[in-house]
């Protein structure tokens, strides 16, 4: 680059033939003595070795010669003054380029060097060149350094050493040659020529944004060095990381139109920091709406606590994204902490943990566990003061006082320090876990977090947790869950894929392996579609447990187009403090349609679909269970669907809207249906015919009632004459209640069939 040629910058002052005028033996400065009609100075028309030349004559311990024009100092160019000079008679000086720095108000710029290295003099007639290279950044080559407060200078040189020697000067030259340290000047600029040190220490943050407003389109060059920022810097263009930046945590680096992981790993020189830094950016810019790993797997070697990395921010609630890469466990701070305390708990108070003792060890988002405590409650907030711990949901029989178990995993990725974020995503991101770390944990509130194309892998506790509302209409889609317990039996596995507490979750399309849950789910109105979760083992006659478990008796959800494999949907009601049923909807508002049910190698007693009540009373309303294919492999089963009943039985004569029906069975031995379509033939004549419905009903429901009855074949008294009339039908015959009875006028035989219901 050449700002004579470029910027149509003169640089070169007048030659000497020009006049003395404007040649100062001070600093170059107004009003500065000039050597026009000086003693001691002259103009040499002719001399051999210069052509034109200035003869002085030193008088003064140093003699200057300075231009006295300003010439122009701009950030990024580079200026080399040259003078040659010989010694004519007396005494041999010492000569060396020097200058006056000056501010933009002709004040001197202080503190900066303004001389050169000095050559002596040491024969007669012999030409000698001195130079120095001038700019505003501090490069290998520059002599003197002036820092961005220069905005022009007086250059010229100085005699040094003894008086009264005389000697001729060629005309002084000024040249750019900017081209020596750049690269390429047109498509960079660096920041060092804006006066950044790179020390580590000193404030950069000041030529960064001056670089930044100067880019204009090139890009912004960070040499090698540490560049220590202590302010907020955006950068509008894109940049180059040859160095590396520190900053404190609440400062913000924003990189507009490089806004990457793999630019932000180049800036911070180390993956997980770069990954922090970049995330703070997103939630701190409305230029961008997603940060994009480039493929890039980041080493993360403890939680990483997302709410610590924004400090300004508790709350977000704007569209990001996270995409395209791997955050992987490494190292050995994952170990999970664990507190024991005494508290008191009480149904009319039913989300709170009251008296805790040893509260502020107990961190927010532990499991808690103890007797009459459900599964996946989690410490929400917690009040040190008044030793209160809030919880995620209720307790179905902790009433009193006992010692809880706090247990708190540790996430690859912790929202729980956001009191609230919304609307957030990640994308084609694998957790990798490596069975040192669980997934993700989310923020206590805010709705719409969404997970898309992810990979959950081996992780050691937990892939999703939910410690409160952060799951509210949760999307997670095409996602798999990949278990850390592939090895073990069933019965030994703990690790949870996902769980849910809020409303309105969409879990589609994904993929888990043998985890001791797929996904526990509490709240209503979710979708569960398209789904394949499978947790068997190798044990003949095997144990299984839940793949999903749905924990709010009024479900309102829709379970179709799943493949459950090994596993079953369990319903139950563990979140009700006050279990025993007195009003309401109980058991109500599920479909589960069009699923593929399969099992090999389990105990007989085994089902696909388990309703577990906690509390007397409780019963099924609005329940639609059609179009699935129920299959068991090595081996029957009794049936496909029952009652736990380790705490309590359902109330079967308060069953309604059930529709149990189209399903297929494979080595299911008792086949369920509701309506069911019950086939007679009465051989001995009888008034009343009591018929069973073979543990055909759902649930081993009662035979509430009969629908229909047709006659299959002829109807004969006892005298054998064929009769035409209806019978009377009544249900709940017998012990159990699953028979039913139709009686006639008088004795008869014949066939019937009839359609019976265990449900109002």
């Amino acid at each position: 680059m050449n700002k004579a040629i470029t910027d149509g910058v003169l640089l070169m002052p007048p030659a000497f033939a020009n006049g003395l005028d404007v040649w100062s033996s001070g600093d170059g400065t107004p009003g500065s003595d000039t050597y026009e009609n000086a003693t001691n100075a002259a103009f040499v028309p002719a001399d051999q070795d210069f052509g034109g030349s200035l003869e002085l004559q030193k008088t003064n311990n140093t003699t200057s010669l300075r231009y006295m024009g300003e010439t122009p100092i701009f950030p990024g160019c580079y200026l080399r003054v040259t003078a040659r000079v010989k010694a004519i008679s007396g005494s041999l000086p010492a000569v060396r380029i020097a200058a006056y720095a000056a501010r933009g108000n002709g004040q001197p710029v202080s503190g900066v060097t303004t001389v050169g290295g000095y050559v002596t003099l040491t024969t007669y007639g012999s030409v000698v060149q001195v130079s120095a290279i001038i700019g505003t950044g501090n490069r290998n080559g520059v002599d003197m350094v002036w820092g961005p407060d220069a905005v022009y200078g007086h250059f010229g040189l100085d005699l040094t050493g003894p008086n009264g020697g005389i000697v001729r000067i060629d005309d002084i030259v000024i040249e750019d040659i900017t081209s020596v340290f750049l690269r390429d000047m047109i498509p960079y600029v660096d920041v060092r020529d804006y006066g950044a040190v790179g020390d580590g220490v000193t404030d950069d943050s000041d030529a960064f944004d001056a670089a930044s407003a100067a880019a204009n389109g090139r890009t912004i060059l960070v040499p090698a060095g540490t560049f220590r920022l202590n302010k907020d810097v955006a950068f509008e263009e894109l940049a180059k990381f040859e160095g590396t930046i520190s900053m404190p945590t609440d400062k913000i680096l924003l990189l507009r139109k490089c806004f990457d992981l793999p630019t932000y790993i180049e800036a911070f020189g180390d993956e997980e920091l770069a990954f922090k830094k970049a995330f703070q950016a997103l939630l701190n810019s409305s230029d961008h709406e997603s940060l994009d790993f480039g493929g890039r797997r980041v080493a993360v070697t403890s939680p990483i606590d997302m709410q610590a990395a924004v400090p300004n921010r508790t709350t977000f609630a704007t569209r990001r994204i996270i995409r395209n890469g791997q955050l992987e466990a490494q190292g050995e701070n994952w170990e999970t902490s664990v507190a024991y305390s005494k508290a008191t708990y009480s149904a009319s108070n039913s989300r709170k943990l009251t008296n805790v003792l040893n509260i502020a060890n107990i961190e927010v988002g532990s499991l808690v566990e103890a007797n009459g405590v459900g599964r996946e409650i989690y410490v929400r907030s917690k009040n040190v003061g008044a030793q209160e711990i809030e919880l995620n949901a209720p307790l179905y029989d902790a009433e009193g006082t006992q010692t809880f178990k706090f247990s708190r995993f540790k996430y690859l990725l912790d929202f729980s320090g956001f009191t609230k974020f919304s609307k957030f995503i990640i994308s084609d991101i694998e957790f990798q876990c490596n069975g040192k770390s669980s997934g993700v944990m989310l923020a206590p509130a805010g709705p719409v977090f969404e997970f898309q194309d992810c990979f959950i892998s081996r992780p050691l506790n937990r892939g999703v947790t939910s410690i409160g509302g952060g799951c509210q209409g949760m999307l997670i889609d095409r996602c798999q869950f990949l278990s850390n317990e592939e090895s073990l039996e069933v019965s030994d596995r703990v690790s949870i894929a996902l769980n849910v507490n809020s409303n309105d979750v969409k879990l589609r399309e994904c993929r888990a392996t043998k985890f001791r849950h797929f996904a526990i789910m509490a709240g209503q109105n979710h979708l569960i579609s398209g789904n394949h979760f499978f947790q068997g083992d190798g044990v003949a006659n095997g144990f299984r447990t839940a793949g999903l478990v749905l924990k709010d008796n009024f479900t309102s959800t829709v379970i179709s187009g799943n493949y459950i494999d090994n596993c079953f949907v369990e319903w139950t009601n563990e979140e009700d403090p006050t279990p025993a049923f007195n009003e309401g909807f109980s058991f109500s508002s599920l479909s589960i349609t069009d699923n593929v049910f399969l099992s090999g190698d389990v105990a007989p007693w085994f089902s696909y679909f388990v309703v577990k009540p906690h509390g007397t009373g409780h019963f099924l309303n609005g329940v639609t269970v059609s179009g699935n294919r129920f299959r068991s492999i090595n081996g029957t089963i009794d049936r496909a669907e029952r009652v736990d009943t380790s705490f309590s039985d359902l109330d079967h004569s308060r069953n309604r809207e059930v529709y149990f029906d189209g399903n297929s069975y494979h080595n299911v031995t008792e086949q369920a249906h509701n309506p069911l379509i019950v086939e007679h033939t009465q051989n001995n004549n009888a008034k009343t015919w009591t018929i069973g419905t073979n543990k055909q009903l759902p649930f081993d429901g009662y035979c509430m009632f009969v629908d229909s009855v047709s006659l299959s074949g002829d109807l004969r008294n006892s005298a054998s004459v064929k009769q035409f009339e209806m019978p009377v039908a009544k249900g709940r015959i017998g012990s159990t209640e699953e028979e039913f009875s139709l009686e006639w006028s008088t004795e008869m035989r014949g066939q019937i069939r009839a359609t019976v219901r265990m449900d109002k």
